[in-house]
């Protein structure tokens, strides 16, 4: 079986150079990753033997892909919008039979719909908060919202359509919020009961049969998954308490201006279990694969709701939240990445399973 595979990165660039069009949200292509990015991702595959190319995800992406030739794609493409975008990507490699990292189309069309993932994990009995999707802006608010409500738009992710306007107080801020993410955004807007208290966000890596297949085994529990140390926002320290906005997810770790974040976060192994816990299950329930980031907050009576799942997460070195969380137990970020792409090779038979010893001891 072959040891040395050509991969392709494929993502979007943000380019500054480049105004955006008329008409697009202010926040548009913020999901986009940096060409430092890219080239991080190649030199830490590079480092076992692979040779790497990076494709642009745009229109040209087919041709592209055929001129490539590569054994593998490195997913890592957003799409280029409309409905379900971060299914573009896999949509097409499904299509043309090329193996890819990450999970598979349906999960990466449902996760990025927000309203649509709370529906399931609702309907399984997981915790979110009281919710109602806006399609036009004028409809009756349920009972069971009450005020503060939190505003954002239902199908965009990286904090796109969040700043300080998004908590709203009485039914008039809550009508002019509704339709400033209905216009801008060209989407419903998901209205949530306010949640006031800590912010999580809870790192997973593997499946099943995560040790037949990865280089350290040794970092998966008996279920197949390695859950990260548990990163906490402090948005104490922001000039926006309580809203981690669009501007301070862009911002780099550290500045005074922009919240803080602490990982290992202090809990207590209570907490800390009920976390995992809840991380895990949302992720199984959209049929995740190989690697995730589900973001939970506690209520205003200290109980954890699980707010979203990034089943596509940031891979930027020192910056994004897995790797921060990758950091925080002393994991390279090297290994990191080639671990998330032997996941997804084995998947695709492109792996031998290690030999397991069953001798009784």
């Amino acid at each position: 079986m072959k040891r040395f595979w050509k991969v392709a990165v494929v993502g979007n660039i943000k380019d500054e150079t480049h105004p955006k069009p008329e008409g697009v949200p202010p926040d548009a292509f913020a999901d986009f990753d940096s060409i430092e990015t890219m080239n991080a991702l190649r030199a830490a595959m590079e480092t076992d033997g692979h040779s790497t190319v990076f494709i642009e995800a745009d229109r040209n992406l087919p041709f592209a892909l055929r001129d490539a030739t590569p054994d593998i794609v490195f997913n890592m493409a957003e799409g280029l919008g409309g409905d379900a975008r971060e299914a573009q990507v896999p949509a097409l490699l499904e299509m043309l039979g090329i193996p890819y990292t990450g999970s598979r189309v349906l999960t990466n069309g449902i996760s990025l719909d927000k309203t649509l993932t709370k529906r399931i994990w609702r309907d399984r009995r997981l915790p979110v908060a009281p919710f109602q999707e806006f399609l036009v802006g004028d409809e009756s608010i349920r009972p069971e919202l009450k005020f503060p409500l939190f505003v954002k738009p239902a199908r965009e992710g990286t904090g796109m359509g969040v700043d300080m306007n998004a908590i709203v107080n009485n039914e008039k801020e809550l009508r002019e919020r509704v339709q400033y993410i209905i216009n801008a955004y060209q989407q419903p807007a998901l209205v949530e009961t306010f949640l006031p208290g800590r912010e999580f966000t809870v790192g997973l890596l593997g499946r099943a049969d995560s040790k037949l297949y990865s280089r350290h085994p040794e970092w998966y529990e008996k279920d197949g998954f390695h859950r990260f140390p548990i990163l906490e926002l402090d948005a104490t320290r922001s000039t926006n308490p309580w809203v981690y906005t669009h501007e301070a997810k862009s911002k780099d770790v550290g500045p005074e201006d922009a919240p803080g974040f602490f990982c290992p976060a202090q809990v207590d192994a209570e907490l800390e279990k009920k976390l995992k816990y809840l991380a895990l299950r949302a992720h199984l329930l959209l049929n995740t694969l190989d690697v995730s980031r589900t973001d939970i907050r506690l209520d205003e009576e200290g109980n954890p709701r699980i707010i979203e799942i990034n089943t596509l997460p940031g891979l930027t070195p020192d910056y994004s939240d897995l790797c921060l969380q990758s950091n925080a137990e002393g994991i390279k970020y090297e290994d990191l990445v080639l671990e998330i792409l032997y996941l997804g090779a084995s998947r695709w038979g492109m792996l031998e399973p290690r030999e397991v010893d069953t001798k009784k001891k």
